[in-house]
């Protein structure tokens, strides 16, 4: 049955057949935290209600750290024992999951574990990283107060059932830069009080620990092999490996840990860190300050100071302002000499509305102009503390008589609203119905309210035109109307002949970059006199040279097939005439080379 040190109230009010509870026996351990007990008899033949022992912890203070383990100390009590015919030295075996407060000990150098008592002593962890306790064969809870059935626990500053306001967290990584020149370097400073650590270097760097004690002694530690080791009274376990070390310091630590780390090769190395760092510096609140006045009513302020926890003096408040969640506490005010004032002091008529003196306030002065236009800016105004002495005068007053109410903002945001800004209308249509041609639109510059106003910036301005295609080709208008290429060239040539001027330039459709006239004037001299069965045999029996350097005269052709246009003679490129040589009909010789024009116009003679 579990068995605590407490006990309701409510089991003796409902059961007075009980005694009153014995005088508590002799604490079970003398430091390092023990069991005490108390025992109570029941009055009446009956059975009663609730327990008749009661338990509680005494000699809670620490051990020294050379007295040896109490477990173990049950265990060796065991060495003038015999164990099967022979003697052992037994050790204890901790932390057994299944029966904790078993004596359970293991022989020294050999692999015998014997659970020489069912019960440990009173006050026996029940395991090394835990305060519960076992009490009666039975492991109890036990919380950081030293309390049985306590679930208190440390927070991660070490304080028991704190709120962790008292350390703040600090990890993250960071660079190891050594080198031949450089070969040492400070990666992270861990100060005294520190808990949780973990520093781990990965890398070809050594990391080693340079210590600093409060009286000023310093030392340096290296470690090549892992293992446990103890430094200024700090526990430090090493794990080391393959271009990996990690420290693990539970803490807190008893003195400053300088982490360095020294050059081994040419390779940088990272460190990585982890620790609960306690905030050293915090906020006390001072004594009140003298009374604003010796009679008729008055009050006094106090403020606060920022000590250093460490050295236990007062030092400068920035140090307490270093931690965002060291939060200055507000003064406290109150009233002070009440006594109303004599009536020939000179100073005062004493009269019912004026027996205490006013408050001191806070005046403000008018903000500054902003510090933008729009877009957000900043104003600012300053403050001043203000006393009513008795008669009546406002005078100003050191800051701390008004810090017992809260000092309005000094600072604002204004303008908020949205800067002007360039706004684009839609675009016109194009200003032409084919080819190249421009566009255009209305540029205005808006405010946040909607209205065309100044102040945009001209740089940014939006463009108000733009070029705009439209895929359509382009013809010259003629007087009756386009040609199509419906009736065979030449008729559509003679029917046009009069309308025709001399000074019209013609546009041609190029394709691949090839014009109208590139075939050369023995081509085009083919193409004006020949029909579709003589053509092939007009061209291909035309030779090399008839196509690049005969003359050309289009005379007789150039009113009724040109139509006054002038022609210039383009040398025929010598695939093309290749081309032509390799059987290739006319129409598609043409199209190969980008004939446009030419098919349009020849389309009939040419199909």
């Amino acid at each position: 049955m579990k068995r605590t040190s407490r006990t309701s109230h409510s089991d003796e009010e409902e059961d007075s057949n009980w005694d009153a509870w014995g005088a508590w026996s002799e604490c079970s351990r003398s430091c390092g935290g023990g069991a005490s007990y108390s025992l109570r008899r029941c009055l009446t033949a009956r059975h009663c209600e609730g327990q008749n022992i009661r338990y509680r912890t005494c000699s809670n203070h620490d051990c020294s750290p050379d007295a040896e383990d109490f477990r173990a100390q049950q265990c060796s009590a065991y060495n003038d024992v015999q164990y099967q015919g022979r003697y052992y030295e037994w050790l204890p075996r901790h932390n057994d999951p299944t029966a904790p407060c078993a004596l359970k000990c293991q022989a020294r150098g050999q692999n015998v574990v014997v659970e020489l008592a069912p019960k440990v002593l009173d006050g026996t962890r029940c395991n090394t990283d835990s305060l519960d306790m076992c009490i009666s064969g039975i492991c109890q809870a036990v919380g950081c107060d030293r309390h049985l059935g306590s679930h208190a626990k440390e927070d991660s500053c070490g304080v028991c059932a704190g709120d962790g306001s008292t350390c703040r967290l600090v990890r993250g990584q960071a660079k190891s830069h050594v080198s031949p020149e450089k070969r040492e370097e400070n990666v992270i400073a861990v100060p005294l009080g520190s808990r949780s650590v973990r520093i781990t270097a990965k890398g070809p760097a050594h990391l080693f620990i340079e210590s600093k004690t409060l009286q000023g002694n310093k030392g340096e530690h290296s470690f090549n092999s892992s293992g446990v080791f103890v430094v200024e009274n700090t526990t430090i376990e090493l794990q080391r490996g393959s271009e990996r070390q990690t420290f693990k310091i539970p803490g807190p630590l008893m003195a400053d840990f300088i982490f360095k780390t020294r050059y081994t090769a040419a390779k940088d190395s990272t460190v990585q860190f982890f620790f609960y760092q306690p905030i050293s510096h915090q906020w006390r609140q001072t004594d009140f300050f003298p009374c604003t006045v010796t009679c008729g009513g008055g009050y006094q302020l106090n403020s606060a100071e920022c000590v250093d926890i460490r050295l236990k003096r007062v030092v400068p408040d920035h140090y307490c302002h270093y931690y965002p969640e060291n939060v200055k506490p507000k003064p406290k005010l109150r009233e002070c000499s009440m006594d109303p004032c004599p009536s020939s002091d000179g100073f005062k008529e004493i009269m019912p509305y004026d027996h205490f003196q006013p408050l001191p306030r806070w005046e403000h002065n008018p903000w500054t102009a902003c510090s933008a236009s729009c877009g957000g800016g900043m104003q600012r105004r300053s403050f001043v503390c203000v006393e009513e002495s008795m008669h009546g005068e406002i005078l100003q007053v050191e800051e701390w008589k008004c810090m017992y109410a809260p000092k309005p903002k000094v600072m604002q945001a204004c303008n908020l609203f949205d800067c002007p800004k360039w706004i684009a209308m839609d675009w016109s249509q194009c200003t032409v119905t084919c080819g190249r041609g421009l566009r255009y639109r209305v540029v205005l510059c808006i405010n946040h309210r909607g209205q065309h106003v100044g102040g945009c910036n001209p740089q940014l301005k939006l463009h108000i035109k733009e070029e705009c295609i439209i895929p359509i080709p382009c013809y010259k208008p003629k007087e009756k109307g386009p040609v199509e290429a419906k009736l065979p060239w030449l008729k559509q040539a003679q029917e046009l002949e009069e309308t025709r001027m001399a000074t019209e330039e013609p546009t041609l459709t190029y394709s691949h970059g090839v014009p109208f006239c590139c075939l050369g004037c023995a081509v085009m001299r083919a193409c004006l006199g020949k029909k579709v069965g003589q053509l092939r045999e007009t061209l291909t029996a035309l030779s090399f040279e008839d196509l690049n350097t005969k003359p050309c005269d289009f005379s007789e052709h150039r009113s009724s097939v040109f139509g006054g246009y002038s022609m210039q003679r383009y040398p025929l490129e010598v695939d093309v005439y290749l081309n032509l040589r390799n059987d290739a009909s006319p129409s598609t010789f043409l199209s190969i080379y980008g004939m446009h024009s030419c098919i349009v116009i020849f389309g009939d003679v040419l199909q």
